[in-house]
């Protein structure tokens, strides 16, 4: 089995910003998910405070040294991405649910390959190699979701007990983003956690075996 070297400075700076990280992908997801507005507002309204609060643990994160040297360059430019992204939500907040799907499809592919790249990038050398590759992947993913999204759908339906309804397309990309949302939250507390865990933990040398009695 493969043992990760023991943790630098830069391993016990990282911990608190992946769980801040994780209190607006909560907030946003939680919060879409119990509301019954599904509109393209909502999710621009929904979308700039995730990506303006992520843009700056991102940029805070690469500035304060809480990330090798070689990775803080992708992480500005995922944390620029993501302030500038939330900016044009706010400023376009009424816009239609075309703008609101290029730009979730946009974001997330420069802010999902980013991190992707930084995750692959440092495999096997990173303690939270694995959580970069993830996010990064998922992000990719939205990405993907979002662009394939027609701006016109709109698919009625109806159960045996003669409830009725709407499928649109702000529904579906709203829902998706939320779901999205609420997934990195979840992982990234556990991702921070299991890292705080990692480094507190004292190194074992592979020469070191169990201790004899």
């Amino acid at each position: 089995m493969t043992t990760l070297a023991p943790a630098s400075r830069t391993d016990t700076r990282l911990w608190p910003f992946v769980v801040v990280r994780a209190i607006p992908a909560l907030v946003v997801g939680g919060f879409i998910t119990f509301s019954s507005d599904h509109s393209q507002s909502l999710g621009l309204t929904a979308f700039a405070v995730f990506a303006l609060l992520t843009g700056a643990v991102l940029l805070a994160s690469a500035l304060r040294g809480a990330l090798p040297a070689a990775d803080r360059s992708p992480t500005i430019v995922q944390g620029s991405v993501s302030i500038v992204a939330g900016i044009a939500a706010i400023v376009f907040v009424a816009s239609d649910l075309p703008f609101f799907l290029q730009l979730l499809s946009l974001w997330a592919a420069v802010a999902g390959a980013a991190e992707l790249y930084i995750g692959l990038r440092n495999r096997r050398r990173h303690a939270a190699s694995r959580d970069w590759t993830f996010v990064g992947a998922l992000t990719v993913v939205l990405a993907v979701v979002a662009f394939l999204i027609p701006a016109d759908l709109q698919d009625s339906w109806a159960n045996e007990s003669g409830v009725e309804g709407v499928l649109t397309a702000s529904v579906v990309s709203v829902g998706a983003f939320g779901a999205y949302a609420a997934v990195v939250g979840v992982y990234l507390v556990i991702a921070g956690l299991s890292l705080k865990w990692a480094v507190d933990r004292p190194p074992v040398s592979e020469a070191e075996g169990p201790e004899q009695s």
